[in-house]
């Protein structure tokens, strides 16, 4: 399958970038075809484009540019032309000097680490130049969940267009971007290689810096673009397939103070919400039954509470679900609304004990100022969120969830995780693999964990 995804975003690449140029000073290398076929054979120390290195270092310092200063240095701005053919079809590219068309520093974000395909423009003003989402719910949902080689396929079939139209909405070609950024993991494995592959070929078309972000980093920093939030803060992450408590004290910074030992918080939302026939995805929908239910209805329990670690786990409070739904006879709307509601009423107790826990470690450690920040796609239920915010006042923590749109899965978190790390120079060669794990915390202890 892999072989075939390689094929055909290859073919999509080049139609998506047309005439575009790909690289120099490579001979007769046809890059393009090497980044599609997913190849480690290319020196990261190649020169795409002449002072390839120096192009690096002068955006990572024209993004700390006041707006007067960055409009002085673009009038210098490299452009680029086009020079014949390779024999392999590709053009070769010399820099010329030429004014670019805007002042600020962008980003294009790729975004195909699951189910969403997205691509999106983003400038280190903080503005969304575009956002660009779309759903495969309606592929996967006969299946009652994601099936990797359905979504694989998806991200092969609509990301070239999808890209194309978050260019044209934010009204910029590909050389008006100063860097591309592309989720690298953690994820569906084919997804991520069809939005690295691609986002590593415009990158290599329009010699520009690439950027492989990690996943849960673009959550993680989400909120330093809608809330403008400072370092350090404490970050409940909670997702599909993931839930941890960390300290986040700066871009690729990140201490581990809990995990998940088993299922993530999303897993045990979809698969309750799959035992009581709501359908796919399952979080919506058991957020929605549980408004019509009583939380007291079913004694569940309530895993890891009241323990000294700042750990989860699922998986038990999921059997004992299985349990109730046996035992409650026949499955009517108001048992599966008692149960819905019984289940988060338990998830939200859980988050509250170990988020508590977490909020008294971590102010032993940092003091004042004090932010909870949460995000991912399970972020976005409102009755944990509301017991969050109770939780955060009694600690004295503020709290700072991005909007709904912004806590699913979205492009313009990988945009934006890419400029700040553009920021610090922190840029990425074309070797750069994808990842189905990819812990933010490299040091932590991960037996059984889901990073």
């Amino acid at each position: 399958m892999n072989g075939e995804i390689d094929t055909v975003v290859e073919e999509r690449v080049l139609d998506l970038l047309g005439e575009q140029s790909l690289a120099t000073d490579i001979g007769k290398i046809a890059v393009l075809n090497s980044i599609a076929a997913g190849l480690d054979d290319i020196d990261g120390d190649v020169t795409f484009g002449k002072n390839w290195e120096g192009r690096q270092q002068a955006i990572a310092d024209l993004v700390r540019l006041d707006q007067g200063q960055r409009r002085s240095a673009r009038t210098n701005a490299k452009r680029w032309t086009n020079l014949p053919r390779h024999e392999h079809g590709c053009r070769a590219l010399e820099p010329h000097f030429v004014g670019k068309s805007t002042n600020q520093v962008l980003v294009l974000g790729i975004e195909t680490s699951c189910d969403e395909t997205a691509a999106a423009v983003v400038d280190d003003d903080g503005t969304i130049r575009s956002d660009i989402v779309l759903s495969q719910l309606e592929d996967h949902a006969p299946y009652g969940g994601v099936v990797p080689e359905i979504a694989a396929r998806a991200h092969v079939d609509h990301l070239d267009s999808i890209i194309a139209r978050a260019m044209t909405e934010a009204g910029v070609g590909y050389h008006d971007l100063d860097a591309v950024a592309a989720t690298a993991g953690p994820g569906l494995i084919g997804g991520v290689m069809v939005g690295l592959m691609t986002g590593k070929a415009i990158a290599a078309a329009s010699d520009r810096p690439f950027i492989a972000v990690n996943h849960l980093e673009g959550h993680a920093l989400t909120v330093r673009l809608t809330h403008q939030a400072a370092f350090p803060y404490l970050l409940l992450l909670i997702s599909g397939g993931h839930c941890q408590l960390l300290e986040v004290t700066g871009v690729g910074a990140y201490h581990r103070l809990g995990t998940t030992i088993d299922d993530a918080i999303g897993e045990a939302f979809d698969k309750t919400a799959k035992l009581l026939g709501l359908g796919f995805p399952g979080g919506p929908a058991l957020e929605a039954a549980a408004k019509a239910g009583n939380p007291k209805a079913f004694a569940l329990p309530r895993p890891l509470a009241g323990t000294e670690t700042c750990d989860f786990s699922f998986s038990g409070l999921k059997t004992a679900v299985l349990h109730a739904v046996r035992g409650a006879g026949p499955l009517t709307d108001t048992v599966r609304a008692d149960v819905a509601a019984s289940f988060q009423a338990a998830v939200a107790d859980v988050l509250a004990d170990r988020v508590g826990r977490a909020m008294q470690r971590y102010a032993a450690r940092h003091g004042d100022g004090r932010t909870l920040v949460v995000a991912g796609g399970v972020a976005a239920n409102r009755t944990l969120g509301d017991r969050l915010a109770t939780v955060a006042a009694v600690h004295d923590f503020a709290l700072m969830v991005p909007p709904p749109r912004l806590c699913t899965d979205n492009a313009v978190m990988i945009a934006w995780a890419g400029l700040e790390r553009l920021r610090l120079g922190l840029t990425d060669n074309l070797a750069a693999p994808p990842r189905a794990r990819w812990p933010l915390d490299m040091e932590a202890a991960a037996a059984g964990a889901k990073a």
